[in-house]
């Protein structure tokens, strides 16, 4: 059975009649489902968001919301297994400066791939090949897009060791990833995603199993680097103090879809969706006295081959029956717009939220 894409066009052959994006990156659609002997696991079921240049999107959510595996599929990462066969069942548009990543020619991503976009991937322990040093790695994901010889690409690479600041760079260009820290494991991986100036870098939990000062140093340097680049930046986490800190927007994640998008502001004071309020309630705040105990999601994040009928956040939802007719548990809700820029999908209504949320949820934050 051929694969189709949104348009209706097979996967590898060119999009027809598809109006043009308006945005950097603009994500229409997205599925990426996963057959196993247990049934279809349903990762990323009809994601849509754009990015411009120079701004950066925060995605949250649990984990196995969903979020690793959107970046992945921009990424163009999810391979062919064997007898030309898919791991993964890839739908939807995902443009990139007016191309589209997954009609285009598997060879055409690829040279894509860390010259026009790039990743920063949650353990760089894994991600970096264990037997060549740090500038041997570099020097490589550098001359693949540039036609240079070994010595220019090598004092490129230092040139960028010293930009992330790792200090005697021209020494520590010949370590191995095992003579880093993990901090400077994670600046060496910034080093090589940054050393052809992309123009979107995916940061896939960036500060996971870093003590707080490297977070925080990790998080000044992708900010500064962005300025100094311009590049459009995706931040995946579930730490909400992350893209407190980073992002302009900010996307929440809740099996497989997105269920609150909208910008920062709006969306960490003037949250729409109880699954919001859940993730916002678990969160210590150390910018004022904690009076209250924090809140956290009852129960588990859904399983992604059987998810609930309705709006898959009601089991947990402490707000399931106030909609009437018991719509949570049978219609799934969709997006609707409920401010400028800002959208959510729940049952309630507006008048609803907003009492629950002034007289209920803030007063304990």
């Amino acid at each position: 059975m051929t694969e189709l894409s949104k348009s209706g066009a097979a996967v590898g052959e060119p999009v027809k009649d598809s109006p043009a994006p308006s945005a950097f990156l603009e994500v229409r659609d997205l599925k990426v489902h996963f057959p196993t002997d247990d049934g279809l696991v349903k990762s990323v079921d009809g994601l849509s968001f754009t990015l411009e240049k120079g701004k950066t999107l925060g995605i949250v959510g649990e984990s196995g919301s969903g979020k690793s595996v959107t970046s992945l599929g921009i990424m163009g990462l999810h391979t062919t297994g064997q007898y030309g066969k898919r791991k993964a069942q890839i739908s939807g548009e995902i443009w990139l400066d007016g191309t589209e990543l997954l009609t285009a020619d598997p060879d055409h991503v690829r040279k894509l791939r860390g010259r026009e976009m790039a990743m920063i991937f949650q353990d760089p322990l894994s991600a970096l090949h264990p037997y060549y040093t740090i500038g041997q790695q570099i020097v490589e994901a550098y001359r693949i897009h540039h036609k240079v010889d070994k010595k220019t690409a090598r004092r490129r690479a230092v040139e960028m060791l010293d930009r992330v600041g790792i200090p005697q760079p021209d020494k520590r260009v010949d370590s191995y990833p095992h003579e880093f820290s993990g901090g400077m494991r994670q600046r060496a991986m910034i080093a090589m995603s940054l050393v052809n100036n992309p123009e979107l870098l995916i940061a896939d939990e960036p500060t996971t199993a870093l003590d707080v000062t490297v977070q925080a140093q990790i998080l000044d340097l992708i900010r500064d680097l962005q300025k100094e680049f311009g590049s459009a930046v995706i931040v995946i986490t579930h730490d909400l103090g992350v893209v407190a800190e980073l992002s302009d927007d900010i996307l929440v994640m809740y099996g497989g879809r997105c269920i609150e998008r909208g910008p920062a502001e709006k969306v960490f004071y003037e949250p729409k969706h109880p699954y919001t309020w859940g993730l916002l309630g678990s969160m210590p705040r150390l910018d004022r006295e904690q009076t209250e105990r924090l809140i956290p999601v009852k129960g588990s994040p859904p399983s992604l081959i059987n998810l609930p009928t309705g709006c898959a956040f009601n089991p947990r939802c402490a707000y399931a029956d106030v909609p009437k007719d018991n719509v949570t548990r049978t219609v799934r809700p969709e997006l609707a717009q409920v401010g400028g820029r800002h959208w959510a999908a729940c049952h309630m209504t507006q008048e609803q939220r907003e009492r629950i949320w002034t007289e209920e949820i803030a007063p304990k934050l």
